[in-house]
């Protein structure tokens, strides 16, 4: 056996209709994902798996529950957050067929396969909450710290008179054809 996401299968093995259950937690051995978000290395990762002999090799079902930390895509603010995955493969005996993943030597490596599912999983554009506004393209600052501040200048000039149309959106200075300089 190798790897702490090795399960020992000798007792499955070529016994369609067998099924057995695991539960164990490791630590990620490296840091997985490259985006916004990641999981860190030595992050808990939670896996509960079900085994099942098939004649083609072992049918494996399980769930993954871990957490990822990262950045906000719209605001940059540090976020972590709980992830639960599902996955299913089979793992093939041994032979003539190329299969993905193969039952080596009475055991089957969890490893990859409960990484790809986590990897796949990570959000592409990660949110501190559903709603973030994100930052002031004109301060930079976050909106939810600057709420009611007004702009300076319009965001563009040609849309202005479209403003007339949107009574409850406050005008920006110099938008207003009575007001004198």
């Amino acid at each position: 056996m190798t790897g702490p996401f090795a399960i020992p299968v000798r007792d499955l093995v070529h016994r369609a209709g067998e099924m057995r259950e695991h539960s164990f937690e490791v630590p990620a051995p490296e840091k997985w994902g490259e985006g916004l978000v990641s999981v860190a290395e030595g992050e808990t990762v939670a896996v509960d798996v079900r085994l099942e002999s098939v004649h083609e090799g072992i049918l494996v079902s399980g769930d993954v529950d871990t957490e990822y930390t990262g950045v906000c895509g719209r605001c940059l603010t540090d976020i972590a957050q709980g992830l639960q995955v599902e996955f299913q493969e089979l793992f093939a005996y041994p032979g003539e067929d190329e299969a993905d993943f193969e039952v080596q030597d009475d055991h089957v490596d969890l490893e990859t396969l409960v990484r790809e599912a986590v990897v796949l999983s990570l959000p592409f554009q990660p949110v501190c909450q559903p709603d973030c506004p994100g930052l002031d393209p004109a301060t930079g600052e976050r909106l939810t710290e600057s709420a009611g501040a007004e702009l300076s200048q319009p965001a563009d000039p040609r849309w202005a008179a479209l403003q007339d149309f949107t009574p409850d959106v406050p005008r920006s200075r110099g938008d207003d054809p009575t007001e004198e300089s």
